[in-house]
Order: C-alpha cells, then sequence, then structure tokens
C-alpha cells in the first residue's frame, strides 16, 4: 500500500472501530467473552498502541536510524504481516504490560484521543518518502524490528483485529443474557 491508501485504512478502520464502540450500550460496552478484555478496554488497549506509533513518526529520521537502524528498503506485505501476527498471537504471544488496558475507562475521552492519535499519525506520515517508509524501523513488541510501512500494516491490521472480538460481543452477548 502507498501512503495515501495507507492513511485512508487508518483513517476508516479507526473510524469503523470507534463508531462500534460509540454505539454500543454501556451493559454491552463492559461485557466481554471470558478470556477477553471488554470493548472499553479494547479502546483502551488500541489507544495504547496507537500513541507510540504517532510518537516515533515525530522523531527525526537520524533517531530513528541510530536507534533502530535501517533495512535495505524492503516491507514485507500487508497479507504477510498479518500471517506473521497471527503466528504470534497463536504460538501464546499477548500483549506486554505496556498496552494492557485501563481497568477503567471514560469513552468518550479515549473515542476522542484515538481519533486525535490516528490524525496526526497521517499527517506525520508526509514526512517520509514512500522509500523512507521501507527503509527506517520500529520495534513491535512481537513482531520484532519492522519497517515504519510494516508498523502502519500491523497498526491498520491490529484495529481491525479487536474489532472482530468486539463483533463477536456484540453477537453473543443477547444470548448470554437470556441464558
Amino acid at each position: 500500500m502507498k501512503k495515501e491508501e495507507l492513511k485512508d485504512h487508518l483513517v476508516n478502520h479507526h473510524n469503523n472501530f470507534t463508531n462500534l464502540i460509540g454505539s454500543l450500550s454501556d451493559i454491552l460496552a463492559n461485557n466481554a467473552m471470558p478470556g477477553k478484555w471488554t470493548p472499553l478496554q479494547q479502546l483502551s488497549h488500541i489507544e495504547k498502541s496507537v500513541a507510540p506509533v504517532k510518537f516515533a513518526f515525530a522523531l527525526p529520521k537520524f533517531l530513528l536510524s541510530a536507534m533502530f537502524g535501517k533495512t535495505n528498503g524492503q516491507s514485507i506485505s500487508y497479507e504477510e504481516l498479518k500471517t506473521n501476527y497471527k503466528a504470534k498471537l497463536d504460538a501464546g504471544g499477548k500483549s506486554t504490560t505496556r498496552f494492557l488496558p485501563d481497568t477503567t475507562c471514560d469513552r468518550h475521552k479515549l473515542l476522542a484521543v484515538l481519533n486525535n492519535h490516528v490524525q496526526v499519525l497521517c499527517q506525520r506520515m508526509e514526512r517520509f518518502s514512500e522509500a523512507e517508509l521501507d527503509t527506517y524501523r520500529l520495534p513491535h513488541p512481537l513482531l520484532g524490528k519492522i519497517t515504519l510501512r510494516e508498523m502502519l500494516y500491523f497498526t491498520i491490521h491490529h484495529v481491525q483485529h479487536h474489532q472482530a472480538q468486539i463483533s463477536l460481543v456484540r453477537h453473543v452477548a443477547p444470548q448470554m443474557q437470556t441464558a
């Protein structure tokens, strides 16, 4: 994906996610499948996940290079990243402490903060050429050092992954209430 498509996907998928969270009743927003986070906790987790990406895209390029190195200018595809991430999860990969959700959340505040993070991230992407997105790297807790483009792929996929979990709660919750 090129920058414009990345921006469109970032905005659209995060908007879909925040619209879903915003539409949930308080009961559903605080309801979770066994062993999963509530939708509000997932919102907190996504906000905590996007914030450092937004921050990293503001760092000077020389600092990105010094801290995380550079690649040969090759990024894997979006599909490959999804496959690699799923394999890490299937192998038992979990969120690190830094990204664990808060136990209580102000839904409206977090929705606004997340939307702001995504808008600022899209603006900061402009600092980088297409080639630089494939050259500079960032650390990912499960995937290791990945290119900026791959981190954007992850950010898009990650919100979809959590939206799917919320959609499952939304689908199953009415059945749980009648059981």
